[in-house]
């Protein structure tokens, strides 16, 4: 059973039943210049928030051979997109001015399209030199990302763009990425399901 946060910033209503600790097993299958690359792997995911309208993020991978062999991480934010206010916080360490912009359910309400979905931005970062921002919907249980930007470092591997699903299907975190990478166009690359365990 899933116990909503009274403390939860109204702003993450939407995006309230990713709140928590998720772990599970995916697979990677992906197509690279006619090789097909493809191995499980155990994943943990937590989502928490601080009191501010956005989610912290952080994922870690393992393969599932017999060393158990870390694979990556990346951690970031999640938030709605909507236009920054006096009172949000920023730049840097500079406190709001005045209220804290959309405090109620009802004002928040307002930031819904005529689709009925809200817009939201996604900032990741992987240490292998990646930075993306992806800006996407959500729609009750499920989240649509693109990215909209991806920066590398000198020292990254190529990576130019990706998409991300996610939903909540019986209780479960499903997600699949898609990666246009080393040179190939947008395609299949990996997918998970996770279940709630915090």
């Amino acid at each position: 059973m899933f116990n909503l946060d009274t403390s939860l910033p109204a702003e993450l209503a939407p995006l309230s039943w990713l709140i928590g600790v998720w772990e599970g097993t995916g697979v990677v299958h992906y197509d690279d210049a006619g090789t097909t690359r493809e191995h499980e792997f155990g994943q943990r995911v937590s989502f928490s928030h601080d009191g501010l309208p956005y989610l912290n993020y952080s994922s870690t991978t393992w393969i599932l051979d017999e060393a158990v062999t870390p694979l990556n991480a990346e951690a970031g934010y999640w938030r709605l997109h909507r236009p920054s206010l006096p009172g949000d916080p920023g730049p840097g360490l500079l406190p709001g001015v005045g209220d804290r912009p959309y405090p109620t359910a009802e004002s928040v309400e307002s930031l819904r399209t005529t689709r009925g979905d809200f817009e939201i931005e996604v900032a990741l970062i992987h240490p292998g030199g990646v930075s993306e921002l992806y800006l996407g919907t959500v729609n009750g249980p499920r989240i649509d990302l693109q990215t909209d930007a991806v920066m590398r470092s000198a020292s990254a591997k190529e990576y130019a763009a990706a998409t991300r699903l996610y939903g909540l299907v019986d209780d479960r975190l499903l997600w699949a990425w898609d990666i246009a990478a080393l040179g190939n166009d947008l395609r299949t690359h990996a997918s998970g399901t996770l279940t709630r365990v915090d």
